[in-house]
């Protein structure tokens, strides 16, 4: 009897390879940002934002002066703040 597994425990089936993927849980947070006006303004934060640990996404709606910043568990609301004043800009609250 043949196994579709190799001795280092992987696993394939007719020459197919398999992928894990992991799931993490998330947290999509919506922060109202003032004087946002123009695409650089969204490069701007999404740039700065975005590097920093635990977001995994930033979406900026500059027309509705919000940020959308999708984290990995619970936001860290300070630092948000902090990279969003780093870019210039002000974050006045979650919407």
């Amino acid at each position: 009897m043949s196994s579709c597994c190799s001795p280092d425990g992987a696993c394939a089936s007719n020459g197919e390879t398999t992928t894990t993927v992991a799931v993490v849980d998330s947290t999509a947070t919506v922060y109202r940002v003032s004087g946002m006006s123009c695409g650089h303004c969204r490069t701007a934060i999404t740039a700065s934002v975005g590097a920093l640990a635990g977001v995994l996404s930033v979406d900026v709606d500059v027309d509705g002066g919000v940020v959308t910043v999708t984290t990995a568990g619970e936001p860290d609301d300070a630092a948000i703040a902090a990279a969003v004043d780093d870019a210039g800009y002000e974050l006045t609250g979650r919407a």
